[in-house]
């Protein structure tokens, strides 16, 4: 978890980094221990576009945006991953969908009992997932997206802690 001024200094780089008009707004900024997430919004297709259209038109823009600012992401990716020392992803929002262009996918290690592991084969089995890898990272998503509120309190209980500790003595002098 990222402390506040850690993230501060992130976005106010970006902020000062990216260039004007990628974006309708700030890009959201998601950090971790491996990697910066930064995700723009990009302007909304018209409302009057057929419903048909719509998925098509977004896919559009989005694979438009993404040809069009390639380079400069790489360059402002190098610089950030320098200067903080972790990958940097890219995404997109657009029509209130999501798209990630890049992100890391790291490896964790895990002990799980037979009862947990016979649900991992389970997915497996019936085709949910291709290994037990895939079937966990599965299991890590569907508990994510219904447990969004309580998983946001959970990171704001946790910004608190590293706030308390930073006002805390000093105990290396």
């Amino acid at each position: 978890m990222a402390t506040d001024d850690v993230t501060a200094q992130v976005r106010g780089w970006f902020a000062g980094r990216l260039p004007d008009g990628w974006f309708t707004g700030a890009p959201e900024i998601i950090i971790d221990r491996e990697e910066i997430a930064v995700i723009g919004t990009l302007p909304d297709p018209p409302q009057d576009v057929p419903e048909a259209e719509r998925a098509a038109l977004i896919d559009g823009l989005v694979r438009r945006f993404r040809e069009e600012t390639r380079e400069r992401r790489i360059e402002i990716a190098r610089e950030a991953e320098h200067k903080f020392r972790q990958k940097v992803s890219w995404g997109v929002v657009c029509g209130g969908e999501t798209v990630m262009f890049t992100t890391l996918s790291v490896p964790v290690m895990t002990r799980l009992r037979q009862a947990e592991r016979q649900v991992l084969d389970t997915l497996v089995a019936a085709g949910v997932a291709r290994s037990r890898s895939d079937a966990l990272a599965w299991c890590v998503r569907l508990v994510g997206r219904h447990t969004d509120t309580w998983l946001a309190d959970l990171r704001e209980a946790l910004q608190h802690v590293d706030r308390v500790r930073a006002a805390g003595p000093d105990i290396n002098s």
